[in-house]
């Protein structure tokens, strides 16, 4: 009778066992296809409370009702963060799991800022392009609308675009000779000339739209931008490195299977982008009287974010328009980049909101 746990018997049986894989190659998709993930998530106060914990978000709003009904939400909503995290989870399954380089995404767009806990999520994605990869041959790159929808309305609650380079079943026959970018910025300079900034970096004097608005004033006739760094730091632990993506349904081995990815480029599991990319913009409006969140765009992730490594933020205010906006306010665009202790860019994005 054959011992299965005998540890010779039991590795023989493993270099024989067919492995039951997940997630898809990159020749499974093809432009117009529609994805149906299955899993969906409900949102809930408990995973709304620990995300925004964890990654510093503080906005009252978002905590108490009182705060909440001062902004003309009915309770305090899910933050527009968690809702991005639980719409991304879902689809990884399906889009990504198989591993490679997050590229990148845009047109993040939050179609309802009343999202309430209870909210049964579902997520659909459509394949918008495939291209080949001149530089990877193991790999392609594709593109995906993905929209998390409310599951009894059918109501589009957000939307964005992201592109992943995808391994391929087969590799692709090529000289190597292209660049398709992989999730880091090779682009710099010849080294002997000094970096292009302007002779003035101006900071605002305080958190409210008017700040802004006077910052870009005293910017504007001379050579400054309105750019400045943020003072807190965030360390990645185990909890924001594994934790919150396998809350959210995350289930790329990037993040929690550290046996996976030793021999990865990375030399290790990383931390998912969208944790990065939260923290950096709760340093950001942790110096701002945020009203509401509008859309994100042009987010990119510069290198890879491993566990110790601690996120810092840095932000330009690029223009403050206040015929839209809460009493007193208006509309403001800024682009946030994270960057790590080294002060190298991790992430880098656009971002719009309502400040009062």
């Amino acid at each position: 009778m054959t011992d299965w746990t005998d540890p010779a018997t039991f590795a023989a049986a493993l270099d024989r066992a067919e492995t039951l894989e997940k997630g898809n190659h990159f020749e499974a998709f093809a432009e117009g296809d529609r994805i149906a993930h299955d899993a969906g998530i409900r949102l809930t106060r408990h995973g709304n409370d620990e995300w925004m914990s964890r990654t510093l978000n503080h906005d009252p709003a978002y905590w108490r009702t009182d705060a909440a009904r001062e902004r003309g939400f009915d309770e305090p909503p899910v933050h527009p963060d968690y809702l991005v995290a639980c719409t991304m989870g879902p689809s990884v399954e399906d889009l990504s799991e198989k591993g490679g380089y997050f590229l990148g995404r845009d047109d993040v767009t939050v179609h309802d800022p009343a999202v309430y806990p209870g909210t049964e999520l579902r997520v659909e994605s459509t394949v918008r392009s495939t291209r080949e990869s001149s530089s990877r041959p193991a790999y392609g790159i594709v593109t995906w609308e993905t929209r998390g929808v409310d599951a009894e309305s059918g109501e589009t609650l957000l939307s964005y675009e992201r592109t992943n380079m995808v391994p391929r079943h087969e590799p692709l026959a090529t000289d190597g000779g292209g660049a398709d970018g992989g999730g880091t910025d090779d682009e710099s300079g010849d080294g002997d000339d000094p970096p292009a900034l302007p002779d003035d970096l101006i900071a605002p004097d305080g958190p409210a739209f008017d700040d802004f608005r006077r910052a870009l004033d005293a910017a504007a006739d001379r050579d400054a931008a309105v750019a400045y760094r943020h003072e807190r730091g965030r360390t990645m632990d185990a909890e924001l490195v594994s934790g919150l993506p396998l809350a959210t349904l995350n289930t790329a081995g990037q993040h929690h299977d550290a046996n996976r990815m030793a021999d990865s480029p990375s030399g290790g599991i990383v931390a998912y982008g969208d944790v990065t990319r939260s923290v950096a913009l709760a340093h950001a409006r942790s110096d701002e009287r945020t009203h509401r969140e509008l859309g994100y765009g042009d987010e990119r992730f510069h290198t890879f974010v491993a566990p110790g490594d601690t996120v810092y933020g840095f932000t330009r205010v690029l223009d403050a328009d206040p015929s839209d906006g809460p009493p007193g306010g208006g509309r403001v665009r800024f682009q946030h980049v994270a960057f790590n202790q080294r002060e190298e860019p991790v992430y880098s994005g656009t971002r719009t909101a309502l400040v009062r």
